[in-house]
């Protein structure tokens, strides 16, 4: 499998065996965790938005930044998971990615039975 040419950003709360998955199928992924744990919320997404990432997270409160507060990362995944295993995000994203999910301009929600998808809007 080719990795996606899309570059992602693993939020500090995304599981490090996930992002090890991510990294070793071949992925433009970088972690918060490891350079600047304990940022807010706000410099993750300028990070994003700067590096051009789309957010890895599990963290509800990167929505409202995304909808209410006008920040345009180039995407976030939100997963919503409960009583998972630390390498299921990560195999759901390389699920998801075979499946070619539209991750660019959306914010996706993932939990346990479904995946919703809502275009992030334009700045304007």
């Amino acid at each position: 499998m080719n990795p996606p040419t899309l570059r992602w950003l693993a939020d500090e709360n995304f599981p490090v065996p996930s992002f090890r998955l991510l990294e070793q199928a071949g992925w433009d992924i970088t972690h918060i965790g490891f350079f600047a744990g304990g940022i807010p919320d706000t410099t993750v997404l300028e990070y994003a938005i700067a590096e051009n990432r789309i957010v890895l997270t599990f963290d509800s409160d990167l929505g409202t930044l995304v909808f209410k507060d006008r920040y345009r990362p180039p995407g976030v995944v939100y997963f919503r998971l409960t009583d998972y295993l630390p390498e299921k995000p990560g195999q759901l994203l390389l699920a998801m990615h075979m499946a070619n999910w539209p991750f660019a301009g959306n914010m996706c929600v993932v939990d346990t039975t479904t995946t919703r998808i809502r275009p992030i809007p334009i700045r304007g």
